[in-house]
């Protein structure tokens, strides 16, 4: 696993991917976080969140937590951390593209991302 100077290059690497109109108002960015973060859902320490989309009257950003990627990826090569980081920032970027859409309908992540959840708690 990379450590967390490694890895934040890995994230602007993933981020200079996206094209500049991705990156409209959301204020505070894409974020790394050191900490790990599990859901408050988790039955048994197993549903880790990668990324967040925050929304807020404060503004829009994304955070990525390094401490998460590292319980979940260690034991990956770069090449799979980075196209497994590729794929959270792209989910939390979608999230984003959909909340200035307008769009929390039945066809929008967050409703896929609850789908999800529910099936976890079954």
């Amino acid at each position: 696993m990379a450590d967390i100077d490694s890895f934040f290059e890995m994230l602007k690497e993933v981020c200079d991917e996206l094209p500049d109109e991705f990156f409209r108002e959301l204020h505070h960015g894409v974020q790394l976080a050191e900490e790990l973060k599990m859901s408050p859902y988790s039955k048994n320490d197993d549903l880790i969140i990668m990324g967040e989309y925050h929304r807020s009257h404060l503004g829009n950003k994304i955070t990525i937590y390094y401490g998460s990627f590292e319980r979940a990826c260690y034991y990956m090569t770069d090449e799979q951390l980075k196209d497994r980081l590729r794929e959270v920032v792209r989910h939390e970027f979608r999230h984003h593209m959909e909340n200035l859409a307008g769009m929390y309908g039945r066809d929008s992540l967050e409703h896929e991302d609850k789908e999800e959840l529910r099936r976890y708690l079954r």
